[in-house]
């Protein structure tokens, strides 16, 4: 996305606070730390684009309209095919290897037409990879009645689709899904939110999360970013990290 989020991916990673991360390889930064982010340690996995304009080629729709296009079939499936296809190209061509697993910005990669272009696109999952994220079984004990709807609209978006169809086909997907909130609040706000999601966190579960390291004037959530990366480098993590007998593995 940018060089502030890619800095505050590396320095998470630096701190064994991150397990995963994902290449959005159309964005302008995609290239520019790939040494560094080969060395991390950190699974890589795509982060499948419909709706972020880099002046990539292929279809690229605001949200709200990529999602009435997907579920009434308007989406056309060559073009969302080798758009994929592009994608899981370039992503090759930037770490030299397969994805450990795929996401979507702004979850598009559940969506109808697309999920299914996706799935026919990949190679066979060896070894449990590539896995895909499940965002349709979050966790939300805890959280407000604002929030537990906001996760259970982007689960409903395609998640049971996706899981049904990934795993007749061999891949793995995670259990539970944490991190969903309105990115707001700051600092205080997301260790409040962190306490909760850790309290809930079992084996195998994604907490997602959003953090860059520096400002980016273009980023409107460049604020909220860096108030997380405050939190997830800080001690207040690594104290509740032991207190949920929680680690973070990359394998």
């Amino acid at each position: 996305m940018n060089p502030a989020v890619n800095a505050g991916i590396l320095s998470l990673a630096g701190r064994g606070r991150l397990s995963a991360t994902s290449l959005l390889v159309d964005g302008p930064a995609a290239r520019r730390d790939t040494p560094a982010l080969l060395a991390s340690g950190l699974q890589i996995g795509l982060h499948l684009n419909f709706t972020e304009s880099f002046g990539q080629p292929g279809p690229c729709l605001p949200l709200g309209r990529l999602i009435r296009a997907a579920w009434l079939g308007r989406l056309p499936g060559d073009t969302v095919r080798d758009a994929v296809r592009r994608q899981l190209a370039l992503f090759r061509d930037i770490t030299g290897r397969e994805p450990d697993y795929v996401d979507g910005h702004q979850h598009v990669h559940q969506l109808p037409g697309i999920r299914d272009a996706l799935l026919a696109s990949l190679p066979e999952p060896l070894g449990g990879r590539p896995w895909i994220r499940d965002v349709g079984r979050p966790r939300m004990a805890g959280l407000p009645p604002r929030l537990r709807f906001k996760a259970a609209v982007i689960a409903g978006l395609g998640a049971a689709g996706l899981r049904r169809r990934a795993a007749a086909r061999g891949h793995a997907l995670n259990p539970g899904f944490l991190g969903v909130y309105d990115f707001q609040g700051g600092v205080p706000a997301y260790e409040g939110w962190m306490r909760r999601w850790l309290a809930s966190c079992r084996d195998g579960d994604v907490l997602m999360c959003h953090p860059a390291l520096g400002a980016d004037g273009a980023d409107g959530l460049s604020a909220q970013r860096q108030a997380e990366h405050e939190v997830l480098a800080g001690a207040l993590m690594g104290r509740l990290l032991a207190e949920h007998h929680l680690t973070i593995e990359t394998a």
